[in-house]
């Protein structure tokens, strides 16, 4: 059986596309290896009509919703290998299965690679986050951190001032004059000792500890994760990457489809971080990925 479409990737992206996908009454897969980026926090917050509720739950009831639909599958499997066809394309999976499809949607994600800081990772997503819209309001204001040492940290700093008191630790970078008068303004102060570990009970923070000694009280830090791609895929199938300041990403155009026709791409991977905005872009590459089907349809019928 050839597929109208595959979707590697069943998280916020991944799940959007193939509801726009079953909707239209077209064969899809989705294959899934459980592994959503989110799955370090307890709570999603800034999803509207659904502030709070656990991201986990919220995939469960979209994939049973998604579900009821006759005309899609559901595989939880890791797709290890991509390749074009005559007809489309073909994935293969660590269990080593295989399948056909017209269509193919790349909904992995990306893969954070956090600071090399002691006491950081077992807190991530809990005390330590990314995303001040995501995680700063449940914070509750008080002492907040910034960890810097990225191109954008003097903006993100001012950012931060409206959830809590910010500490920027400059982690050896060199501010500007107008990052310094800005940053002033808004009531941040700046910490050049570096940051050599994080105290508290676990995954609670209660501390950052300097260089010389020193702690800075805190109730959270912020840090910027360097991003990759969560799978190799895309690679393998030529799609071409971007830089960012945050790491490579997929090129997609206005419709989400990447640089190899046949191929579309949305969530983290085409820089989204964003529960709502990772779930529009899935719409988004749903409803270009029909047209496309369509546009096939048609011309072959003539």
């Amino acid at each position: 059986m050839t597929f109208d479409a595959i979707v590697v990737g069943g998280s916020f992206a991944g799940l959007s596309a193939a509801l726009i996908l079953a909707r239209a009454r077209r064969e899809v897969l989705v294959i899934d290896s459980g592994l959503p980026r989110n799955r370090f926090a307890a709570h999603s917050h800034g999803v509207l009509g659904q502030d709070g509720i656990a991201g986990a739950e919220l995939l469960r009831n979209a994939k049973t919703q998604l579900l009821d639909y006759p005309t899609v599958r559901w595989i939880s499997d890791t797709v290890t290998t991509a390749q074009p066809t005559v007809d489309g394309f073909v994935v293969g999976t660590e269990s080593g299965d295989s399948w056909a499809t017209r269509k193919l949607l790349l909904a992995t994600g990306i893969r954070d690679e956090l600071p090399e800081l002691p006491g950081l990772a077992e807190r991530w997503g809990h005390s330590v986050v990314h995303c001040p819209y995501c995680h700063g309001y449940e914070i509750g204001g008080g002492a907040i951190g910034l960890l810097g040492g990225h191109e954008k940290s003097a903006t993100m700093a001012a950012l931060l001032a409206d959830w809590g008191d910010v500490t920027l630790f400059a982690h050896g970078m060199t501010l500007e004059a107008d990052d310094l008068a800005a940053l002033q303004r808004r009531g941040v102060s700046i910490e050049h000792a570096a940051v050599v570990g994080l105290e508290g009970e676990a995954p609670a923070l209660s501390a950052a500890v300097l260089a010389d000694g020193r702690r800075v009280e805190l109730r959270a830090l912020f840090v910027t994760a360097r991003q990759h791609m969560a799978a190799p895929l895309v690679e393998q199938l030529g799609c071409a990457l971007e830089d960012s300041p945050i790491g490579v990403l997929i090129q997609v155009d206005a419709g989400k489809q990447t640089s190899v026709p046949g191929i579309y791409a949305a969530g983290d991977a085409t820089l989204v971080g964003n529960i709502s905005l990772a779930s529009a872009e899935g719409v988004r590459a749903g409803v270009s990925m029909h047209h496309a089907l369509v546009a096939e349809d048609s011309r072959a019928s003539r």
